[in-house]
């Protein structure tokens, strides 16, 4: 039996929610004007920088799509305290301070013997942000990589290696492609995060300048309306592609 009070009760408070969360935006978007932002395209920093972000966070999905799903497979299949360490342990990049992210990363590669070592400069490079970028997102394809896995009958893999497949066959052909919808959702919410990042980029590599550090640049140099265009260019370009990969995702589900 439907009660109409529970209904209108739950739907005013969705929409107080959706008001928060979409008022920011609608006024950030119309209080900018189409030649203001025409304008700022045209500015090479705001080009290099939103490039630079973009690219930075690919690298640190690719990296962490190679090593992150092996370690999300054994999560999910292992029943054992020390993979239950593991996935808690996976979590800690998302609770702590992500300025205190940023010293820890900093305390590990900006080391000049690491730098002497790898021959690969940290500090103040697409490397370092990348790394950065790592660290604070990676727990997202983690999580969704292991429910996944987790909703992957055991049994099926069971049956192809009594078929004769090995793991690594078993693997590849039933697992990963029966897993492959949550994979994909956890690799954009990592590249997502990534973009996004902030407090640990700033610290371990303020240059090249990525489009979140260029904002508060210009806002603590320049005021709102000179961080305003750039902030909007970001939102645009964010909900495109975002838009664009939900569809796609929704589209491989029906």
């Amino acid at each position: 039996m439907k009660s109409p009070l529970f209904e209108s009760l739950s739907a005013l408070l969705g929409v107080i929610i959706l008001l928060f969360l979409i008022l920011p935006l609608a006024s950030i978007t119309i209080g900018t004007s189409p030649s203001e932002i025409l304008k700022t395209l045209t500015e090479k920093e705001v080009i290099e920088s939103i490039a630079v972000t973009f690219w930075s966070a690919l690298i640190a999905t690719v990296f962490g799509t190679i090593t992150g799903i092996p370690l999300a497979y054994l999560t999910a299949r292992k029943k054992n305290i020390a993979f239950e360490l593991i996935e808690a342990g996976m979590q800690v990049p998302i609770i702590i301070p992500h300025s205190a992210a940023g010293i820890a990363l900093l305390s590990v590669f900006g080391s000049q013997k690491l730098e002497s070592i790898t021959g690969v400069s940290f500090m103040g490079s697409v490397v370092g942000i990348s790394a950065a970028m790592t660290f604070v997102s990676v727990p997202f394809l983690y999580n969704s990589a292991v429910e996944a896995f987790r909703s992957v009958a055991a049994p099926l893999e069971q049956m192809a290696r009594a078929c004769g497949d090995g793991p690594f066959r078993s693997f590849f052909r039933i697992t990963l492609p029966l897993a492959t919808r949550g994979i994909i959702s956890g690799m954009i919410m990592m590249w997502a995060r990534g973009i996004s990042e902030f407090g640990a980029v700033i610290i371990i590599a303020y240059h090249p300048m990525i489009a979140p550090v260029l904002i508060y640049e210009r806002f603590t140099s320049f005021g709102l309306d000179y961080a305003r265009p750039v902030a909007v260019i970001m939102l645009f370009i964010c909900s495109l592609i975002f838009m664009s990969l939900f569809y796609f995702t929704r589209r491989r589900k029906c």
